[in-house]
């Protein structure tokens, strides 16, 4: 692989071109945009950084989807942020037109490429990708559960106080307010989370998690997080473009696992040079899976709120 575009040269999109930069990960990076002279010059900038990082990478900023031309890997974060008060859902039918738009181009320029998606509300988002597209399901992925997970671990490592590089855990589900930490998967160094700390303490982490998002947003007032969110999505990058294999949670279409089908849901996945090489089944409690279900209905219930929009 020796080609990406992202499409979005906001903070989160300009953060990405910037990380993957540095890692030296591939030969060219195409940060396109709307608007004039952003994308050109956000391009510069990190370009202009390369003789201090030491990266041969090379980098443009572009408003024409024809320098996209044969990516291998396309990340969507075009479309609006939240504003305090906001849910993700209310961005729903702003950046469905937007995500169209965008993909429509995709299918045009970039035919083989992998989608990873950004935008939110993400799962229905990655939905729109899918439908538009048409293209295989391992080829579209939504990024939601690796950002959701290392909340989980931050805070956990710091109520703690340890490194988070002990903590491990899954946060499934939708990207929202009914995403679903694991706990019988969620361990300090291997020692259960239920006995390092009370399940009311656990509680209140999983509350923070599932509240990260606005926490953020509430600080911001006018955007939303990005360095995170362009960490997270790194990570799915390189396990593709490495072949890494990782076992990460990340938003696919499922068709049954999990009993579940006609829906993008955060699962464990293994990614590599094919994107979704694998979707891993896990044990799940009655509780967990009841959980489970509960979050894709919901995301379920924005699909259908398109009404036809595709």
């Amino acid at each position: 692989m020796h080609k990406i575009s992202i499409i979005g040269a906001g903070n989160i999109g300009s953060t990405i071109a910037y990380l993957l930069t540095n890692k030296q990960l591939v030969k060219e990076i195409v940060l396109l945009d709307i608007l004039e002279g952003i994308p050109q010059g956000k391009a510069l900038d990190i370009l202009e950084s390369t003789p201090i990082e030491l990266s041969d990478t090379k980098i443009i900023g572009t408003n024409d989807y024809i320098n996209t031309s044969s990516s291998d890997i396309i990340i969507i974060t075009a479309g609006l942020t939240r504003k305090p008060g906001m849910s993700r859902n209310d961005l729903l039918f702003t950046n469905v037109e937007i995500v169209k738009s965008v993909t429509e181009k995709i299918v045009t320029f970039s035919p083989q490429s992998i989608i990873l998606m950004v935008s939110n509300p993400l799962d229905v988002m990655a939905y729109v990708a899918l439908k538009v597209s048409s293209f295989e399901r391992h080829r579209v992925i939504g990024m939601a559960g690796v950002l959701d997970s290392a909340r989980f671990r931050l805070f956990i490592a710091n109520e703690l106080n340890v490194s988070v590089n002990d903590v491990h855990t899954l946060v499934l589900g939708g990207h929202g307010d009914s995403m679903v930490p694991l706990l019988n998967y969620t361990s300090v160094n291997g020692i259960p989370i239920k006995e390092m700390l009370p399940l009311p303490k656990i509680n209140k982490l999983i509350e923070r998690t599932r509240n990260g998002g606005i926490e953020i947003v509430n600080y911001l007032r006018t955007g939303s997080a990005y360095y995170a969110p362009a960490a997270s999505t790194l990570e799915m990058i390189e396990s593709i473009i490495k072949n890494q294999n990782k076992i990460l949670p990340c938003s696919v279409w499922l068709e049954g696992e999990y009993g579940l089908a006609d829906t993008f849901c955060g699962v464990p996945v293994k990614l590599g040079r094919n994107g979704v090489e694998e979707i891993i089944i896990l044990n799940l409690s009655d509780d967990e899976l009841e959980s489970l279900h509960k979050s894709a209905s919901e995301v379920k219930e924005n699909i259908k709120a398109l009404n036809g929009k595709l």
